[in-house]
């Protein structure tokens, strides 16, 4: 006769609190905390002034989300001298009011903007270990899945003519140029890779020889991309999507990242080498969520402020 073994009362007790603390944790304190992280890139041009970008992305607004937006607002407190948005500003298609409310003092300096797929499809319920699955066969988004059917639009169109009117570069597969703090910067930009938007061939070539400074923007940090943006030449490298791992192993770290690139780079400053080049990458982890996982787990919200500062050699 197979023995019967069963589990303590008093430890499944003590489990099912365990998991209901961290889960009232990770959605409402640790999703809500919002916090700015500073980093230091040396990318800029011997002898140039220090210049100060603000990364903003994966906002996944939902309306009613006033702590969000009020954070967002303060961010203007910083006096940036560019704004970079690197998409996913919707996760409820109502809530585009609110996500403009939210920038609005941050579009009164200069800036760019790339979509991500949540800016223009409203989200679906999800079980989270897809993502598990999905980083165990290769699969990501459209890069290898079926492409889904009947998904609801959102209405990006608006948050691209409010972008736009402020005078924010649309940098959707397509070149920009703008001028902040007297430094001549050229932006290239893709649309979103996680559905397959993106269009290298048509912004392909490398930096703008006349510029001060070329940076490379992107929703998503697919492979290809970053491969094709680093063998160009291009220096910097800004990207979202990644969440940071959004529910990540305390001491551990990130255990996806929605997409094939690798978790020691999920969030932060790193470095990517392709064609025997190398560019700093920097992957923002994002200050919301999927409105159906409204949780965070040692992966806070963030914006990035980053100071890019002259090379050394």
């Amino acid at each position: 006769m197979r023995a019967r073994y069963r589990i303590p009362l008093n430890a499944a007790l003590a489990v099912s609190a365990v998991a209901a603390g961290t889960l009232a944790y990770a959605a409402g304190f640790e999703a809500r905390s919002f916090r700015l992280r500073r980093v230091s890139v040396p990318v800029l041009p011997p002898g140039a002034p220090p210049l100060r970008v603000l990364q903003v992305s994966d906002i996944h607004m939902v309306s009613g989300q006033h702590k969000k937006r009020r954070w967002l607002q303060s961010l203007a407190g910083l006096r940036p001298d560019l704004v970079i948005n690197t998409g996913d500003n919707l996760s409820d298609p109502e809530a585009v009011p609110e996500v403009l409310d939210a920038l609005g003092p941050l579009m009164e300096f200069p800036g760019a903007y790339v979509f991500g797929s949540n800016d223009y499809y409203a989200p679906a319920l999800r079980n989270p270990a897809r993502y598990l699955l999905e980083r165990a066969s290769g699969r990501h988004g459209l890069n290898g899945n079926a492409p889904a059917r009947n998904v609801p639009r959102n209405p990006w169109w608006l948050l691209r003519d409010a972008f736009d009117e402020a005078g924010w570069a649309n940098l959707t597969n397509t070149r920009g140029q703008l001028k902040a703090a007297g430094v001549e910067i050229a932006l290239t930009g893709l649309d979103d890779p996680h559905i397959k938007r993106d269009r290298y061939t048509e912004v392909a070539g490398g930096p703008d020889p006349d510029a001060d400074l070329s940076l490379a923007v992107v929703h998503a940090p697919y492979l290809r991309v970053l491969d094709a943006f680093t063998a160009d030449g291009y220096p910097l490298i800004l990207a979202g999507h990644t969440h940071g791992g959004q529910l990540c192993v305390p001491f551990y770290g990130a255990l996806v990242t929605n997409c094939d690139l690798d978790t020691d780079r999920v969030k932060g400053l790193s470095h990517h080498e392709s064609a025997d080049r190398r560019s700093y990458l920097h992957v923002s982890a994002g200050c919301g969520t999927n409105r159906y996982t409204p949780v965070r787990l040692a992966c806070p919200p963030e914006a990035t402020l980053l100071t890019l500062t002259p090379t050394t050699t």
